[in-house]
């Protein structure tokens, strides 16, 4: 059920989560720090939806395979970002669509936001787990036909 990992895949993955979460965290000001300040109060659930996507990126780090689409868990690593940041720090929101309109329309959705952008990395975790056990396609029809050819000799 668990793919056969090295210890250097799994480490990399261990610092992915780790570097994730405290680089994030700190950016979005989910904690007190001397860098950034939240002029949104940051609740319980952004820290453990952070939490979340910080793990589900170390794990798609430790499993994925060399040279394969990064494009759904980059997607989903931003929405989750937008999602646990605050929406009025974020300059590049407010410069598009202006204060009022994030803390009317897009304070009330952001945490939903985020939890999408947990379920897309969620999801680009299972497609990486589940094809990094399965043997590539040449083997697996190699296999496939000495297997018939096995068959047909009996």
């Amino acid at each position: 059920m668990i793919p056969n990992l090295s210890l250097s895949r799994i480490l990399k993955g261990l610092a992915v989560a780790l570097g994730s979460f405290v680089g994030l965290g700190t950016v979005a000001a989910l904690w007190e720090n001397p860098l950034f300040v939240r002029m949104t109060p940051a609740g319980d659930l952004e820290v453990v939806l952070l939490g979340l996507l910080s793990v589900l990126l170390g794990t798609y780090v430790a499993v994925r395979r060399p040279f394969c689409s990064v494009k759904t868990v980059g997607v989903g690593g931003v929405l989750g970002f937008i999602g646990v940041a605050c929406p009025v720090c974020n300059q590049i929101l407010l410069l598009l669509f202006g204060g009022d309109l994030l803390l009317t329309y897009f304070e009330p959705v952001r945490i939903y936001v985020a939890g999408v952008g947990v379920l897309v990395v969620a999801a680009a975790v299972v497609r990486e787990w589940v094809l990094v056990k399965r043997p590539p396609a040449p083997v697996a029809a190699l296999a496939a036909r000495e297997s018939d050819e096995g068959a047909a000799k009996v």
